[in-house]
Formats: C-alpha cells, sequence, structure tokens
C-alpha cells in the first residue's frame, strides 16, 4: 500500500490576494485595517462625552471617522493600483497645487473659505468639504524631493548644488504652514522631506550645520506666547501643573493609571473634562488609560509593523525612485506615530500631530490612508522571489 505524501511539493507563499505581489501588500493591509478598527472603537470612547457636552449625539464624532475611513480605504485602493513611476511625472504639479492651497488660506481676503480656529487659520472649506492643506503638504514634499534626489544624485554631497536648492523649493510649502501658523506640521513635513534626501546619499553635516543657523528663527518662534509656555513646562513639568503644563499632566496621569490591562472599555475618567483633546491630541494617554501597557503595546507593535514591511519594500524597490519613494511614504506613518506618543509620554515639548489612523481627523486619516496605498504600488512592482519586476527591462536600478 502507497503512502500519501501530503507535503507541499515548493516553498509555501500566501496567496495572491490582488493587492501586490508576494506578502508586502497584504500585511501592509492587515495592520492598516487594525489601527481602523481599533481607532474606531476607542474614538468613540474618548469622544462620546465631549459630543453630548456640545449637544450632539454620542456617536457623532465616531461616525463622521468612519465616513472618512471609508472613503480613505478607496483613495487607498486607487493610489495602491496606480504605478507609483505616475507620482514622479505628477510631483511639480502635486508640489505646485497644494503650495498654492496653503497660500489661500493665510490670504487676507479668504477668511470666508479659511476662517480662523482657536488663533490659526489650518482649515480650507471648498464645496462643504473641509480639509486641511498642510496634511497634503507630507505627500507632496515626499513625492517631489524623491524625484528631485534621483535627478541630482551626483550633486546631493554638495551644499551650495546640492542641500540648498532643495531648502529653497521646499519653503513653498514650510513658510505658509509656519504662518497659519502651525509650526509643528512645518517641523514634521521639513522632517519628512530631510529623511527622503538623507536617504538619498545628502551628508548629515550639512543638515547640522543648517540647523544651527536655524536656531535663532527657532528659539523666537517658540520663545513667544503659548509656545514659550509649553518649552517652560516641558523643561519642568511640575512647573505649572495646572497651566500650560495641564494637558501634559494629565496624560502622564491617565497613562500611569491605565496598569497593565486599563480601566476597561468606556472606563476611563480623563476624557470627562480632565484632558482636552483627549480624542485627537491625545487619543494615545486614553489608549493607556483604557487599554493598559497591553493597548499600548499593540499599538508599538501595529506601528512597527508597518515601518518594518515599509524599509523592506523600500530595499526590493526596482529603482532609486521607488525606494525613496517608500522610505518617505514609511516616515509619514512612523515618524508621526512616535512624535504623537513621545507628546502624551512628556517626551517632547506637546505639538498638535496626530496618532495616524486613531486620532479624530479626517484630513490625516485620507493621507495616510492614500500613503499606504501608494506603498502598496510600490510593492506591486516587485516579484514575490525578491528580484524587482522590472529589472532587465532596461529600468535603472540603484546599487
Amino acid at each position: 500500500m502507497s503512502r500519501l505524501d501530503l507535503a507541499p511539493a515548493g516553498p509555501m507563499t500566501l496567496p495572491d490576494v490582488g493587492i501586490g505581489r508576494g506578502w508586502e501588500g497584504a500585511l501592509l493591509l492587515t495592520a492598516t485595517l487594525l489601527l481602523l478598527s481599533f481607532g474606531l472603537v476607542t474614538l468613540y470612547s474618548a469622544s462620546a462625552f465631549n459630543a453630548q457636552r456640545e449637544g450632539l449625539p454620542d456617536w457623532y464624532f465616531v461616525v463622521r471617522q468612519a465616513g472618512g475611513a471609508a472613503l480613505g480605504l478607496v483613495v487607498l485602493a486607487a493610489c495602491a493600483r496606480v504605478p507609483y513611476r505616475v507620482w514622479r511625472y505628477l510631483a511639480w504639479p502635486l508640489l505646485g497645487a497644494v503650495s498654492l492651497l496653503l497660500v489661500v488660506i493665510i490670504l487676507p481676503g479668504t477668511t470666508a473659505i479659511a476662517p480662523e480656529i482657536n488663533g490659526a487659520r489650518r482649515w480650507l472649506t471648498l464645496g462643504g468639504v473641509t480639509f486641511q492643506p498642510s496634511e497634503l503638504a507630507k505627500l507632496a514634499i515626499v513625492v517631489w524631493t524623491a524625484s528631485a534626489a534621483v535627478r541630482k544624485a551626483e550633486q546631493l554631497p554638495s551644499l551650495s548644488r546640492g542641500l540648498l536648492p532643495f531648502l529653497l523649493v521646499w519653503g513653498l510649502l514650510l513658510l505658509p504652514i509656519v504662518l497659519e501658523p502651525n509650526l509643528s506640521t512645518a517641523c514634521l513635513v521639513g522632517l519628512l522631506g530631510a529623511t527622503v534626501l538623507f536617504a538619498a546619499g545628502a551628508r548629515i553635516a550639512h543638515f547640522v550645520f543648517l540647523g544651527l543657523l536655524a536656531l535663532p528663527f527657532l528659539r523666537a518662534q517658540l520663545g513667544v506666547g503659548f509656545r514659550a509656555a509649553r518649552m517652560a513646562t516641558f523643561m519642568n513639568p511640575s512647573a505649572d501643573p495646572t497651566g500650560a503644563g495641564f494637558q501634559v499632566h494629565q496624560s502622564l496621569v491617565a497613562i500611569g493609571s491605565g496598569g497593565l490591562t486599563g480601566a476597561g472599555f468606556g472606563q476611563g475618567r480623563q476624557k470627562f473634562g480632565f484632558l482636552p483633546e483627549a480624542h485627537n491630541d491625545f487619543i494615545f494617554a486614553m489608549v493607556g488609560e483604557e487599554w493598559g501597557l497591553l493597548g499600548v503595546a499593540f499599538l508599538v507593535v501595529v506601528y512597527s509593523t508597518l515601518v518594518v514591511v515599509g524599509l523592506r519594500v523600500a530595499r526590493r524597490a526596482p529603482d532609486e525612485f521607488g525606494q525613496l519613494l517608500a522610505i518617505g511614504l514609511t516616515a509619514i506613518i512612523g515618524v508621526q506615530a512616535l512624535l504623537h506618543m513621545a507628546v502624551g509620554l512628556g517626551l517632547v515639548p506637546a505639538t498638535g500631530l496626530a496618532l495616524p489612523l486613531i486620532s479624530y481627523g479626517r484630513s490625516n486619516q485620507l493621507v495616510t490612508l492614500a500613503a499606504i496605498g501608494m506603498l502598496i504600488g510600490v510593492a506591486r512592482a516587485t516579484d514575490p522571489e525578491g528580484s524587482p519586476a522590472v529589472r532587465g527591462a532596461g529600468i535603472p536600478t540603484r546599487a
């Protein structure tokens, strides 16, 4: 009697799910859906009381966020299907369009479509739709910098012919964002561009030199108004726990009270008026309070998965533009998540950066999902064996 051999004849691989070759695209999508689901659950708990206090249904914020997520997933699917080289040809148009929107926001006669909210003009309302152009600036600077870095690869080691021209173009995005004012987002957008350029071969000594030159400007910006108070409380957290340091102090209280498993879903207390912006700028603290260390670890693991897989996609990309684009897109998620969590833990001065796919804010949600879709698009250009699908077709690759 012959034996039945059930062992696979070749190496086992994940099935083709239609979003990419190999498993990278599937894992990126899985991590994204996990964050979206966890984010909607956490957002409901963090925002229900705030909505009721404003005379709205308790589900108001989470339904709006869910609608944004549905639209964002459509955008993700569309971006994943676009060949990533198309973005190289759209670099200048995208940069120009976003720069124009940013300028429109700060013009004196545009308050009808760009109203001042909480002392800043950051939102643009067109056709009943409100969004933040500064969120689009993250994609614009990554795409344009990756495209330009490929063209100027041999000049990047030079300060005058390499880095300085990039700074001049970046100013089209950064200056209007600073004038909104939104210094934290401007710094994040600049950091994303610098990350892509450093990966392309720019010298770190040049960044350090220009950073030293920018210190007087940053000192002036951080030394006035609410920024000065935030810096003072960052240097000495106990100096003003009921004033400028109130949010960070309450954030630490929330995270510290969560323990290992947290107080339980809906059982957190800080959202009842003790922690401002619990559903947005400090939603990480709500995760720590209601889900405990296990919830925090879950977020860290999922974000780390996105970053590691994104860098793997970059390493396997068919050409240098694909590599730089994937690095920048990964940084959009990883850097912002890291900074948001660092703010909640009091490790950096308080800023208004959202936690990607978790915090309330449909503009940030939409841009993040678009970035993940573009990253999947890069993964689709690589075959499951690890060699670029287009290699050998006359397309140059990075050594």
